[in-house]
């Protein structure tokens, strides 16, 4: 599965911004999506997933209520819908594929897309 994130750009804080990642290949629908982002001089950090089926998702705790990961398995998109934003949310972020039956996590992403920069002006 190759991965290519999008949509990422500068935006003030309160503002909002759509995430977009497509997926090449036809297993898609095979794999748990995530997002996770990286800030300058941090860790890589898990964001939010959604279930193969798009039936469960999961949030980090410091993006309940303000994002919303979604996915379109005919299309092989994976979306993040990014409101409220706080500049705290600067960061590259990235979307990762692990495989059907694993929780998405940093450890068990087995393709990543090359990132796309989110910066939020205060």
């Amino acid at each position: 599965v190759q991965l290519q994130a999008s949509g990422g750009g500068l935006v003030q804080a309160g503002g909002s911004l759509r995430l977009s990642c497509a997926a090449s290949g036809r297993t898609f629908s095979t794999y748990n999506m995530g997002w996770f982002r990286q800030a300058p001089g941090k860790e890589r950090e898990f964001v939010a997933a959604i279930i193969w089926s798009g039936d469960n998702t999961r949030y980090a705790d410091f993006v309940k209520g303000r994002f919303t990961i979604s996915r379109d398995n005919a299309k092989n998109t994976v979306s993040l819908q990014m409101n409220s934003l706080k500049p705290e949310d600067t960061a590259v972020y990235y979307c990762g594929a692990a495989k059907k039956g694993t929780i998405v996590a940093l450890t068990s992403v087995d393709y990543w897309g090359q990132g796309t920069l989110v910066t939020v002006s205060s």
